[in-house]
């Protein structure tokens, strides 16, 4: 059984930084993109950030500059390193997964877990 596991999220002041990091584990191999999400109340969820085996990124336009997503092959892991940190960016984070299964693909969601932007 395949398990994604979000952890770093916080309460953080405007302008501070947080290090998010998502750990697969158990069945899970042959990942391909690895992304973050995020819900803020109300809202729909949004793709923040995704990045694939190869190292290609990919950056919603609020966060670019701002936001760093990274990934270690070899621990199945990905990490959101979030800097300049505005109010806006409050929401529940979560880490996707993406497995290939040939011929096709299966999807994997973390828990999420809480970032709060505020002073």
């Amino acid at each position: 059984q395949a398990q994604v596991v979000e952890s770093g999220g916080g309460l953080v002041q405007p302008g501070g930084s947080l290090r998010l990091s998502c750990a697969a584990s158990g069945s899970i191999f042959s990942i391909s993109t690895m992304g973050w999400y995020r819900q803020a109340p109300g809202k729909q969820r949004e793709l923040v950030a995704s990045i694939t085996t190869g190292g290609r990124t990919n950056y919603v336009d609020s966060v670019k500059g701002r936001f760093t997503i990274s990934r270690d092959n070899a621990k199945n892991t990905a990490y959101l390193q979030m800097n300049s940190l505005k109010p806006e960016d409050t929401a529940v984070y979560y880490c996707n997964v993406i497995q290939v299964v040939a011929p096709g693909t299966r999807t994997y969601w973390g828990q999420g877990t809480q970032v709060t932007v505020s002073s």
